[in-house]
């Protein structure tokens, strides 16, 4: 997915530019991206980041950058912040999405013998077409409209131009955008971790579809919220930084009303309970004190020297990194009943790994909790998907065992406690040699959250649109 973070200040914003958008790295990401605007002109610097943390590419630029307003992207898609000249003046670019209709898009321009002048890997840069459709407008309020409006999927942006930023969160609401406030100006983020520490408060969330300009001086509304929003739920069980909150709803917060959730549907004999690192531990808390069970670390990640597992392009090389940053404490597993909450089980390659490594420890019952019910469609909307194909997906590959092929009515095994919901769930344990295996109610994952379904994008667990 990735993130952003801009600020107008009456003063240098350099450092808090480039903290606030290192405070998005956990997103996991390809590239990151500065741009500043000094009194002549908007300087970008970008970098791939695949190798190397964001604060070490980006930190022998900052002599550079400085200036009373920027924008920073980390980003898994394209290289960005991306700057600009046209009709509309000179600015500078930052987007975070997915554009399924990205063909169609491009052939529209390519109609009208409009090009590009951004590629990425031989293709159209995504930033690049947001570009385009934002020079189609006779400003800048109408050109972001026109993204709203023509693009399939989201895109959230901030773009700045010589007199402020511009923040637009994506038509139907479904990344967050926010607005900070101190007293020397305004930033907006991705994620409200990156306020804290740089000395700003939450001023609100930007709603579906709104757009708005800031400047050191103030807000001004350019396009008002919509009414229908469906936000990704996925941000809350596993992608949002513990810190963070979207909609006044802390992230933390959320993992332990999923572990409350599970126990309180849960009667099974166990030792202690553990959370998976770095996402299921706050659900194996919430777990341990609604049970009244101990909670322990059995196994422990190893930060220093490994990159996060979704970063390295080859699969292969991603299974390694999965495998050697967990590490295992032997005395904690040989002769335990364990109960493990886990964020989600995706393809469950590594998950299968270290079930056998607990049992090889000397574990006398393995259980398995994820925060969230089974994942049985792969994200539609956003650059979430942890699986490049849905088919992987633990859930279809069980399906398609029961069933013995891959188009069948899914709407029966998405019910939770089903009878074809258990007879999936039980494949899956099987495959993973777990004791037991629970899923989350989709339910109790929407309670636990606080917002009603009809606010809640759910697609990637239910299917609906």
């Amino acid at each position: 997915m990735g993130g952003f973070f801009g600020v107008c200040s009456k003063e240098n914003i350099t450092d808090k530019l480039f903290y606030g958008v290192d405070y998005h790295s956990h997103l996991g990401t390809k590239y990151g991206g500065l741009a500043v605007k000094n009194s002549e002109e908007i300087k970008r610097k970008i970098h791939n980041i695949e190798e190397a943390y964001f604060r070490s590419k980006l930190e022998g630029d900052l002599e550079e950058l400085k200036g009373n307003s920027g924008i920073g992207v980390i980003s898994d898609t394209d290289p960005q912040p991306l700057v600009f000249g046209s009709h509309l003046g000179t600015f500078g670019l930052a987007t975070v999405g997915k554009i399924n209709n990205m063909e169609e898009l491009i052939n529209i321009s390519f109609q009208k013998r409009i090009g590009f002048s951004e590629m990425s890997k031989g293709g159209t840069n995504p930033t690049s077409l947001i570009w385009q459709l934002i020079n189609q407008g006779a400003s800048f309020e109408e050109g972001i409209q026109n993204v709203q409006e023509s693009v399939e999927g989201s895109c959230s942006l901030i773009l700045l131009t010589e007199k402020g930023i511009y923040a637009a969160r994506d038509k139907l609401g479904r990344t967050p955008v926010i607005i900070g406030k101190n007293d020397k100006g305004y930033a907006v983020t991705s994620e409200t971790c990156a306020f804290p520490n740089l000395d700003f408060e939450v001023e609100r969330d930007l709603g579906p579809g709104e757009i708005v300009f800031l400047t050191e001086e103030g807000i001004e509304s350019k396009k008002a919220p919509g009414n229908k929003m469906q936000m990704c739920s996925f941000l809350w069980v596993y992608y949002g930084f513990p810190a963070s909150s979207y909609e006044n709803i802390n992230v933390e917060n959320v993992r332990y009303k999923c572990g409350a959730a599970l126990a309180k549907k849960d009667d099974v004999d166990i030792d202690f309970v553990a959370g998976i690192p770095d996402s299921g531990s706050a659900a194996g808390i919430g777990f341990s004190n609604e049970k009244g069970v101990p909670y322990k670390r059995p196994i422990v990640k190893f930060t220093p020297t490994w990159p996060r597992s979704f970063m390295p392009q080859n699969q292969e090389m991603r299974d390694l990194v999965a495998k050697m940053k967990l590490i295992p404490i032997k005395d904690l597993i040989n002769g335990q009943r364990i109960l493990f909450c886990e964020d989600s089980i995706v393809r469950a390659t590594q998950l299968r790994y270290h079930v056998q490594e607990f049992f090889n420890f000397g574990a006398k019952e393995i259980h398995m909790r994820p925060a969230c019910p089974p994942l049985i469609y792969g994200c539609n909307f956003l650059n979430f998907s942890r699986s490049k194909s849905e088919l992987d997906l633990a859930g279809r590959r069980a399906i398609k065992e029961l069933e013995g092929k891959d188009d069948v009515n899914l709407e029966e095994y998405i019910l939770s406690g089903s009878e074809k919901n258990s007879a999936m769930i039980e494949i899956i344990r099987r495959d993973l040699k777990l004791t037991s295996l629970k899923y989350q109610y989709l339910d109790d994952l929407v309670e636990a959250i606080g917002l009603p379904k009809e606010k809640l994008c759910t697609y990637c667990w239910d299917g609906a649109e």
